[in-house]
């Protein structure tokens, strides 16, 4: 199954959260660049890096920020790992991955949470480590 197919279950409540995460790291996606960086967006004290499946959603989300149509967007192909494992921590702020955010049935954020992003990047990194020791003891 493809990544939107994952997200399109998982959204439905009928797919495995788990592997929609693995198939979001092997997937290239497409993230654009504005800037000399990539895209990025703020909400709710997280930066977002935006990634698309395919060009279509690309280009829905073009046309929503305001490009004329045929207008094009420069953007790179990265995977998934790539984006969370080491261009999420280069940011230096808390930070995930916002994948196809123009459409509202089809969207899914990868948050900076253990599991998505290196511990160091996880903002609930402390509280994931605090209860592994209290598991220990």
């Amino acid at each position: 199954m493809e990544l939107a197919g994952h997200i399109a279950a998982v959204r439905a409540g009928t797919g495995d959260p788990a592997a929609m995460v693995g198939e979001f790291r092997r997937t290239a996606v497409l993230v654009p660049v504005a800037d000399g960086g990539l895209m990025t967006g703020e909400f709710g004290g997280i930066r977002w890096i935006y990634a698309f499946t395919g060009e279509e959603p690309l280009a829905r989300f073009a046309l929503a920020r305001g490009a004329g149509p045929g207008q094009e967007w420069a953007y790179v192909a990265v995977l998934g790992a790539r984006l969370v494992d080491a261009m999420v921590p280069e940011l230096g702020v808390p930070a995930g991955v916002a994948v196809d955010v123009a459409d509202e049935a089809g969207a899914m954020l990868f948050p900076p949470v253990t599991g998505i992003v290196p511990d160091g990047a996880a903002v609930d990194a402390d509280e994931a480590e605090a209860g592994a020791r209290q598991g220990e003891a």
